[in-house]
């Protein structure tokens, strides 16, 4: 398994445990999921870091391509490795963090309504 496909097996355990434990194979599915973040991180790299500019030095062209790959990891991080995110169960959510979120929530919404009763006067 290379390093792409680590790091979506270590977010899928700790972000999306239940599903975790219903793959059959983990190791090949993440094996696998691995080699497909390899090879779309290699297609984008040249697609987000572009063509030479004239006259662009060593220094700044390895930072250029450091800087393209980088992008091209997270958007694969973001698009291919991250579990779905959405438990099926909610076996794993915190009660006192879900009322802080939904009173987060709710705030918000006071804030946005007395901003707009504000705008309106």
């Amino acid at each position: 398994m290379n390093r792409y496909g680590a790091q979506a097996q270590k977010m899928w355990q700790e972000a999306a445990p239940t599903r975790y434990r219903q793959l059959e194979d983990p190791e090949e599915f993440f094996s696998t999921l691995g080699r497909q973040a390899e090879q779309m991180v290699g297609e984008l790299i040249p697609q987000i870091a572009g063509p030479d500019p004239a006259g662009e030095g060593y220094l700044v062209k390895v930072g250029r391509l450091n800087a393209a790959k980088l992008q091209a990891e997270e958007i694969v991080r973001a698009d291919l490795l991250a579990p779905p995110e959405i438990e099926d169960e909610d076996e794993n959510v915190n009660p006192d963090l879900q009322d802080w979120l939904d009173w987060k929530a709710e705030a918000e919404k006071l804030r946005l309504q007395m901003l707009e009763e504000r705008d309106n006067h």
